[in-house]
């Protein structure tokens, strides 16, 4: 019998340090392994955590990006709340789950841009429309691009004297109910900044208004010892790459770049070329992470190239190239159900997010082997 506990101990302990090994090296390989999508309605939350559990951690995801917006029940501030939004409790699921399987969660609020979508204005500036950048430029009953507005989505007003007191307490308040030491401020596609009529911004440098905002919630974070990711497009030129104004900036708030903290994450997204601005990032100082979305021979060659940076690297480059992200742009019910195949009647296509998905983790994982 104790001939057979002690068999039964040292295949325990062989198998755990086996487990090590394997977490250890890839690790080691891609230390930020990470999916965001937007956060699930509250009648969903427990379909979303079963795919936290049966998906996302056998594939060793280890960061959970969850855009929540005003998908919760705030209380600093409940008028900005969705009619239907998350509760405390659907909050504190989601993040057991994750402290389970070692997934570290960050939440999400857009800030800056993507105020509005389409022809609807999300609910900062609907609530508080003296926020807005833009307050002449009227939604559209029917969104059309390009437009003579030049409107893609809305901004709030980075100078706007009570603006931070509504967006902190936002971010305070989220961060606290994910027990969370990173916060994700969006800050992508801002195409409106700066506007010739706003009477604060006018006649300021772009790239500054930019750079302050981004420190500005950067700086209100570290209070509490939590750090900022952001989107990196606003970052690079899009002129000069050519790029395009999507993935990069034609109004000048790259130079940004060298004005921002450089303790802050940049999500570098590129979607319909495979392009390697994350070396970019890197040589700027920055912690990168490379995310694509849809194409999932694109996402194959990002890993890969993500890779090979760590690998080249000098000592003191590589630990900047922190690894990859799937990004999620339709909403999560929406992508469990491609996911899953609930639909017989809409087959996923080879070009998806789920198939993208899918592709980019078997690369990751045929590493470790």
């Amino acid at each position: 019998m104790a001939k057979f506990s002690l068999l039964l101990f040292v295949s325990f302990c062989a198998t755990f340090w086996n487990s090590l090994l394997a977490q250890s090296k890839i690790d080691s390989l891609l230390p930020t392994r990470g999916f965001c999508i937007s956060a699930p309605k509250p009648q969903k939350v427990d379909d979303f955590v079963k795919f936290i559990q049966e998906e996302l951690a056998p594939r060793q995801v280890n960061t959970l990006i969850l855009r929540v917006d005003y998908n919760y029940q705030f209380e600093s501030h409940p008028e900005l709340r969705d009619p239907e939004a998350l509760s405390k409790k659907d909050v504190k699921k989601l993040v057991s789950v994750c402290k389970k399987n070692n997934i570290r969660i960050i939440p999400q609020i857009n800030l800056l841009g993507h105020q509005s979508w389409a022809s609807i204005t999300t609910n900062l500036i609907k609530v508080y429309p003296e926020f807005d950048e833009t307050p002449a430029v009227k939604m559209p009953e029917k969104y059309v691009w390009p437009n003579p507005d030049g409107l893609y989505c809305k901004s709030y007003c980075p100078l706007h004297p009570t603006v931070h007191q509504v967006v902190f307490a936002l971010m305070d308040e989220i961060c606290d109910v994910f027990e969370t030491n990173a916060f994700h401020a969006g800050m992508d596609e801002v195409f409106y900044i700066g506007d010739d009529k706003c009477p604060r911004c006018s006649g300021r440098d772009k790239a500054e208004l930019f750079a302050g905002e981004v420190n500005e919630i950067r700086n209100h974070l570290a209070l509490k010892n939590r750090k900022l990711w952001i989107w990196g497009d606003r970052l690079i030129d899009g002129k000069t790459t050519g790029i395009g104004m999507w993935e990069g900036s034609f109004n000048n708030t790259h130079k940004a770049i060298d004005l921002i903290a450089k303790d802050i994450t940049i999500c570098d997204w590129h979607y319909e070329r495979p392009d390697q601005t994350a070396v970019y990032f890197a040589m700027k100082g920055f912690d990168v992470i490379t995310c694509p979305w849809r194409m999932p021979k694109f996402a194959v060659i990002q890993t890969q190239d993500m890779l090979k940076f760590r690998q080249s690297s000098t000592a003191t480059m590589k630990p900047h190239f922190q690894g990859m992200m799937q990004t999620v742009w339709s909403g999560a019910e929406s992508f469990l159900d491609e996911f899953y195949g609930r639909n017989p009647n809409k087959p996923v296509e080879e070009n998806s997010a789920t198939n993208c998905f899918k592709a980019m983790f078997t690369e990751i994982n045929q590493q470790i082997k």
